[in-house]
Formats: structure tokens, sequence, C-alpha cells
């Protein structure tokens, strides 16, 4: 039996559907995730491409390279409400993130259940604390 969790934007313009377990949960205290999210780092949950469907709207996309590896970043998001709706990337073709916040319900989002990566923490700011349950990386844990 498959697991499901759904979620979506603020304005629920648009919806998906994750099926089964995702491959795991990064975060990311990189300074460009800093300014995506308006926060300390993006929480992304990790999917096989194909385990995620979106209904409704379609999303709008921007397209990000990076100044350090030179490759890009898909980051899909509501053109309603301007919702963060997750990423593909070219270092990892055939999955995407979906943001945990952007679950109905993200209590099953746990440490102890799932690998978390914490990457690039050389940019981590100072007031975010890292739990001693998790994978902690200086950079990215490709790198």
């Amino acid at each position: 039996m498959s697991v499901e969790h759904s979620g979506g934007c603020v304005c629920g313009a648009i919806r998906f559907l994750a099926n089964d377990e995702p491959l795991r949960v990064t975060i990311c205290h990189c300074k460009w995730c800093q300014r995506r999210t308006g926060t300390a780092f993006g929480t992304e949950v990790v999917y096989k491409s194909e385990q995620v469907a979106f209904f409704g709207e379609t999303t709008s996309q921007y397209r990000h390279v990076s100044d350090e590896s030179g490759r890009w970043l898909d980051i899909e998001f509501c053109g309603r409400c301007g919702s963060n709706l997750g990423f593909t990337l070219e270092a990892a073709p055939g999955i995407r993130t979906l943001p945990a916040g952007s679950f109905d319900d993200p209590d099953w989002i746990q440490a102890e259940r799932y690998a978390f990566l914490h990457v690039y923490v050389r940019s981590r700011r100072d007031w975010s604390d890292l739990s001693s349950n998790v994978e902690i990386y200086e950079r990215h844990f490709r790198a």
C-alpha cells in the first residue's frame, strides 16, 4: 500500500500529491536558499520526479544558475500567490523537491524516520540551531 502526502500553495490554485516515501529531507543553509525562502534555510523533501503530480493551475518557473557550480535549478511557484513549490536540479536528474512547509500536514516529516541532510552549513546563520539527530555537511553531501 502506497503512502500519499498532499499539499499545495497558500491560495489553493496549485495542489500536489506525493506518492510513496521520500528519498530524504535536505536542509540547505546556502545564502541563495536563505534569500529564496526569506529565512535561515530551505527545508526540502526530496522525491523521484515520477512520485509527484501537480493539479490545478500550471506552476510558474524561474531558472537560477549557481554562481558557484554553474549548474541550474528550476524553481516552481504559484503565479498567483507566489508560494514556493520546490525545484529540480541539473545536478540531480530525475529528482524534485517539495518544501516541507507546503504539505497539508507536515508532521510525518521526522528526523527519526528519514535521512535528514544539512548542506552548505558554512553559510549557516548563528541563530539557526542544528539538531544532533541529523547529518551535517560543510558543503553539499555530493561535493
